[in-house]
């Protein structure tokens, strides 16, 4: 591959090579099933099952980035959602449809980079992304947001679970330009609500708090090292 830039695709790719992890560190990440990381668990977002529980959102088309291991598509595929999940490591989707196959549920598992998916014009209801966008360097945000933009029906809803700024889980407490002097993003980018706010200003903002913290014993994930926002298209 010769190493030039001639358009905007180019750039971005040129600074993804420094800065993305690939799809194997992914991979590695979760082939060991035993390890002690909080997103393990086979439980969904406190955040996400409030939504659903107060009526927020119903049964409709949903569209979660970075599904991991399935927690969450699985929680909205037993509620009656019909699911398109998108996942760059294929280690964590067969992880994924071990847990839907073990409760008989279909879910459109998808094994891609979120910025090579291509949606129809506002076919989803519902979008949610618990642990992705913080992995997402400064330079894809607009891409990013041009996936919310496209992808979410017209009064449709946004939901996220990010890193805290600072937050014990994760965080950097570090500006868009320090993570290119570095060279990294020391980790995942940690966020305040009003960076949410900033970020997703196109969007109306519903609900932007902190998580409540769950125990295992209430089968629901929760650590208030993490934001939760809630927004309406």
């Amino acid at each position: 591959m010769q190493e030039n830039i001639h358009n905007y695709d180019d750039l971005l790719k040129m600074l993804d090579s420094f800065l993305r992890e690939p799809a194997p560190f992914w991979d590695e990440f979760f082939s060991d099933r035993d390890r002690s990381v909080p997103i393990f668990v086979n439980a969904p977002d406190e955040n996400l099952v409030s939504y659903v529980e107060m009526g927020r959102i119903t049964p409709g088309k949903v569209l979660e980035l970075g599904c991991g291991p399935g927690r969450n598509s699985i929680y909205l595929a037993e509620q009656g959602f019909e699911v398109d999940a998108v996942d760059l490591s294929k280690t964590s989707l067969d992880w994924a449809k071990e847990r839907a196959d073990e409760r008989n549920l279909t879910i459109n598992f998808l094994h891609q980079n979120i910025f090579d998916f291509n949606s129809e014009q506002g076919k989803y209801d519902f979008i949610f992304d618990s642990g992705c966008f913080h992995h997402i360097a400064p330079h894809r945000r607009m891409s990013y947001i041009d996936i919310i933009d496209k992808s979410l029906k017209e009064e449709g809803y946004f939901g996220i679970t990010c890193f805290l700024q600072g937050g014990s889980l994760g965080g950097s407490d570090i500006s868009d330009w320090e993570v290119y002097r570095k060279g990294s993003l020391m980790g995942g980018l940690g966020y305040t609500e009003e960076r949410l706010r900033k970020i997703f200003h196109s969007l109306k903002p519903i609900e932007i708090r902190r998580m409540i913290d769950k125990t295992h014993s209430e089968n629901l994930f929760g650590a208030s090292d993490l934001l939760t926002g809630f927004f309406q298209k």
